[in-house]
């Protein structure tokens, strides 16, 4: 348990960067901090480990004032993730993932042991231990990142705008990442951002700040958006916050349809039926690779989002609207075809799921 009591950081001369926070973090759960620039969700995270100290007010962490422990000890205590993976350039993957058990007084051999275990657990192969952080993309050095503040096994995990400097499909991929991690670890997680899509993704519950340093709503997720607390809640949100509460919408009731496929061979080779309409282009195991149709002659043309049944109705009809033949992919766990969803009968649901929460009000 994390918890605020009328925290306040004042920087002198100025107005309060946080006023008089107050909130208890669940533990083993994923607590998102969101808001505009300038807000005071940063300076809050950083007050748990003390990188900046409170003006006044109580915080504590299992029950103890983090004010008790030495400020080091105390950050060893906690992993810490940044927007820019902040990892060592001189020393290797291995190396900088070991960084913390080292200073904890860990044996080199068994940090680097310990290292090489988070490779496969943040996703990573073992061959990239080797390499330094400059020879590796952006979303692997965050994964590195992510790997090094969970070297010491700490039970608080704060991650401050980690993935924002990633492009779309890699931000995508490390917080499903992330969400598959905390199912296995379940961490501790304080989680910072400016973007309400992350928030809504990753959050058990979501603490959104105004500027000023206020706290303006401290709820989960689909009822921030479904019944912001003020206007100013309102507007961060979003006028499409109806859309982002499908996210929480089971899509149980979604058809999926049989689905003409042809098969590419290794060599890149396909044929398509004429006068066929629209037809799914596939690998030899089943994966989707795109779309042929009329007019595309010879060419894939791609596919849009896939939906894995079970997942939102957004999934559903993202995976739909975005399919140049307005039939969404369905995969199974292995990525393979299962069949398709239709636009339409995927609208039907929303419409049936929005009268039966009208009528439940």
């Amino acid at each position: 348990m994390i918890e605020f009591k009328s925290v306040t950081k004042q920087y002198q001369g100025g107005q309060p960067a946080v006023d008089q926070l107050t909130m208890s973090i669940s533990p083993g759960s994923i607590t998102v901090f969101v808001g505009p620039s300038g807000c005071g969700k940063t300076t809050s995270l950083r007050m748990i480990n003390r990188m900046v100290e409170p003006t006044s007010g109580v915080i504590t962490v299992g029950g103890k004032d983090v004010t008790s422990v030495p400020a080091p000890e105390l950050r060893r205590s906690m992993g810490y993730v940044m927007q820019s993976s902040g990892l060592l350039p001189h020393r290797s993957v291995l190396d900088n993932i070991a960084t913390v058990p080292r200073l904890n007084g860990v044996s080199k051999s068994e940090a680097r042991k310990r290292a090489a275990e988070l490779l496969d657990v943040v996703g990573l192969a073992s061959a990239l231990g080797k390499r330094y952080p400059s020879q590796l993309s952006g979303g692997q050095q965050q994964r590195v990142g992510v790997a090094r503040a969970l070297a010491a096994d700490p039970p608080v995990l704060l991650m401050d705008e980690p993935f924002s400097a990633v492009d779309p499909v890699v931000r995508d991929e490390l917080q499903q990442e992330l969400l598959r991690l905390q199912k296995d670890l379940a961490k501790t997680i304080v989680f910072v951002t400016h973007d309400i899509d992350e928030a809504t993704v990753l959050g058990d519950k979501v603490a959104v700040f105004a500027t000023g340093g206020k706290l303006a709503q401290y709820a989960t997720a689909e009822e921030i958006l479904r019944a912001p607390a003020n206007d100013f809640v309102a507007s961060f949100v979003g006028r499409d916050r109806g859309f982002r509460h499908l996210g929480f919408t089971a899509s149980d009731g979604v058809a999926v349809h049989q689905v003409p496929t042809v098969v590419r061979s290794p060599g890149g080779a396909f044929e398509s039926e004429p006068g066929r309409g629209w037809q799914l282009v596939v690998d030899e195991a089943g994966r989707p690779l795109g779309w042929t149709g009329p007019g595309s002659g010879t060419g894939i043309i791609p596919g849009g989002s896939l939906f894995k049944p079970g997942e939102s109705l957004r999934r559903a009809l993202d995976a739909a609207l975005s399919s140049p033949s307005g039939l969404g992919v369905a995969v199974d766990s292995e990525g393979r075809v299962l069949g398709v969803v239709r636009g339409g009968e995927v609208l039907a649901l929303i419409e049936e799921a929005r009268q039966v929460r009208q009528a439940a009000l």
